[in-house]
This record gives C-alpha cells, structure tokens and sequence, in this order.
C-alpha cells in the first residue's frame, strides 16, 4: 500500500456544502503526535494522510495546552500543505474563566491563539468544545443551552467570529445531556458535531439494552440527520483499548475519559475480539462499524506512525 496509496471517499458534511474524506486524522493527545516534540513523525504522518486523501484534520486549543496547534501548524507549513486540508478547533469555556471574563472574550481569545498556533487566518470550523448538560457542572466544564444560545452567549461570539472571516462554520462535541444536546441541533445554528460512536459504545446510534450501565448518547445521531447536522464519530478505537494498547499518558489523568473507563473497555474488547471471525482484528471491525453507519460522515482517528493511516485505509478497503 505505501507504494500505491489508496484515495478514499469524501461525503458531504452536512449542510456545510464541505466534502469531507470519511477518515480524518485526530491531533489529540491520546496518539501522542502532534502534543509532542517530533517533528518529522509529524510530517512523516501528515504526508501519509495527504497521500491517501485524507483533507480534514481535527485539533483544540487545549490538547498539549495549544502544543497540538502549533506542532499541527508548524508540519503544515514545513510540507507546504496549509492549503491540502480543513482545520477544525474548538473552544473550551473553563468555570474560573467565567468567573473573570466576558464569553466574548474567551472565546475570541481562544480562537486568535488558536489561529496564531495553526498559522492560518481561519478554520473551516469552530466547535464547541464544553459538555451541554441541563445544570453546569453536571459533568466537567459542562455548560447549558442557555449558556450557549442565550443573550451575550457562546453562540453570538461564535457567530461574530465567523462574520468576521475568522471561521467558516459552527459545530458541537456531542457529550452531556442528549436532551441539552438536542436543545443546540434543533437550533439550526450548527452544522456538525463529534460523538463518542465505537464498537463498545454504539448508544449515539442505536439504543443500548436493559442491561446497559455506561454513558447513554441518547441515538444523537438520529438527530444530526433529521436536521442535515454533519457526524464525526470520535474515540473509534476507544481510546486504544480497541487496540490493545496499554493507556496513553493522557488516559491517567483525564477528567473527561478516565483510567476506570479504559479499564472497562479493554475488558470489553477482549471479550469481543474472541467473537469476531477468523482474519479480522479489532481495528478492522472499528473502523468498519462506524462508517457501516449512514449518517456518519467521517471518523476521526488519531494516528502514532505512518504505517497507523495505512492500517485504517486498508480496513476501510476491506469493507467495500
């Protein structure tokens, strides 16, 4: 395959009128790539994705504290392919932020650091980054409808944004409250969100069983489509634990995907990688699910190595 890259698809996200490639590359920390110091991994990567057509990279201010951004911006700008891909970032409100500072402030401030680090003048989305729920605090850093589309909210300085050319489209991270969630989408002032979807987890797309005593996603993704809401499905390999991969530093000290929960889904996946059928691996049947889906528009994937971007290709090919 390194010789002969495979190109893959592009869907239409949503009502963005963006065409997306159903793989996009995800510059969190769990991959440990971009939130390192390694510049020629990273370039090495990012070719990689460029090479199989991958055009949709996903990034925040807070993973690495704005390193992420900056490494993402710096490999770009060495390969002269600023221009080969979307960027995607989000904003995350933060409760002692709140206590000091105007919304309008935050999240102006966070988008221009974050275009500073990327080394671009604008993103082809700003996606909210806080959990909805119906109270704040419910989860961490969650914040309410209300907080977002109210008077001098998250929204109008989202949207104040992108009249001034400094981002193309608005999105949602799909974690809360689904009722809170659907608050936002019915709103029709978002044109995407990212959602927790994976072989452990499938609840944002089908309803779980009685038995069932993780986080419900409530089947958001039913949602999305009935109002032309773009789907990126996130943690498609839970975490690594799809893998098999021991925990990413990150994992022991995340407030929003703990160690407990990594513990659980590598249990899980154990158990499911005994179930599947001679031939096929886990990351296989992963990637495979969770495009199987047909509201979801792209899966977003962190990648380590090169070869990694090669792995997901192939099972997407596999699945054709």
């Amino acid at each position: 395959m390194r010789g002969f890259p495979t190109m893959i698809p592009r869907l239409p996200l949503g009502r963005t009128g963006l065409n997306v490639s159903v793989l996009a590359l995800g510059a969190g920390p769990i991959p440990e790539l971009m939130t390192t110091s390694d510049p020629h991994r990273q370039q090495q990567v990012l070719k990689r994705a460029l090479d199989h057509g991958i055009n949709w990279i996903d990034t925040a201010a807070t993973y690495g504290h704005g390193q992420s951004e900056k490494s993402l911006g710096d490999a770009l700008q060495a390969l002269d392919a600023v221009d080969a891909f979307h960027l995607a970032t989000k904003v995350r409100l933060l409760p002692e932020q709140l206590a000091e500072q105007s919304v309008r402030d935050i999240v102006r401030e966070s988008v221009h650091g974050s275009l500073l680090r990327l080394g671009v003048d604008r993103v082809s989305l700003l996606q909210l980054h806080n959990s909805v729920t119906n109270s704040r605090g419910d989860l961490p850093t969650s914040l309410t409808p209300e907080d977002v589309l109210g008077p001098a909210g998250i929204l109008e300085a989202m949207q104040e944004l992108r009249e001034d050319g400094l981002v193309d489209h608005l999105g949602l991270t799909g974690l809360g409250t689904p009722s809170a969630l659907r608050t936002l989408i019915a709103s029709n002032h978002f044109s995407t969100l990212q959602v927790p979807y994976h072989l452990l987890n499938p609840t944002a797309g089908s309803s779980p069983d009685d038995n069932w005593n993780e986080t419900d996603h409530g089947q958001i993704i039913d949602d999305c489509a009935a109002a032309d809401v773009g789907v990126f499905a996130i943690r498609v390999y839970a975490g690594g634990a799809l893998l098999g991969l021991p925990p990413a530093a990150h994992t022991h000290t995340t407030r929003f995907f703990p160690m407990d929960l990594y513990q659980r889904d590598s249990r899980r996946a154990a158990e499911l990688a005994a179930t599947l059928p001679p031939g096929q691996s886990l990351q296989q049947a992963a990637v495979r699910f969770v495009l199987d889906h047909p509201s979801v528009t792209s899966a977003i994937i962190g990648f380590s190595q090169p070869d990694h971007v090669d792995q997901a290709v192939a099972a997407l090919a596999d699945s054709d």
